[in-house]
């Protein structure tokens, strides 16, 4: 069973900056896709960015201003966020699936999931 854990957030001020890390235990897929999620209170779990080896897809309102990367040696994926805005504030999740599946920002379509680390931008 794969684990993830994510570290990085905390509190920033409007136009800063954070990276975000999580790091993952072997998944027994060779090919897989992970992905990046948030929840802000009294709101859904919403798809902010999605990795599957060089393909990456984004949601409208981080476009421009967040990456994702992933470093397979270290089994590690980043979110680097720029430009914070009050809106990004929220609880970051990453998620894994296999590559077969494909990619999707539907939190629904992820079964491993890290415990989240809160991100706070005022």
């Amino acid at each position: 069973h794969v684990q993830l854990v994510e570290s990085g957030g905390g509190s920033v001020q409007v136009g800063g900056s954070l990276r975000l890390s999580c790091e993952y235990s072997r998944y027994s897929y060779s090919t897989y896709c992970m992905g990046w999620f948030r929840q802000a209170p009294g709101k859904e779990r919403e798809g902010v960015a999605t990795i599957i080896g060089s393909n990456t897809q984004y949601a409208n309102s981080v476009k421009g201003r967040f990456t994702i990367s992933q470093d397979f040696l270290e089994n590690v994926v980043y979110l680097q966020m720029n430009n914070l805005k009050p809106s990004d504030t929220a609880m970051y999740y990453c998620a894994v699936r296999p590559g077969w599946a494909g990619c999707t920002d539907h939190p629904a379509g992820y079964s491993s999931w890290g415990q989240g680390t809160q991100v706070t931008v005022s």
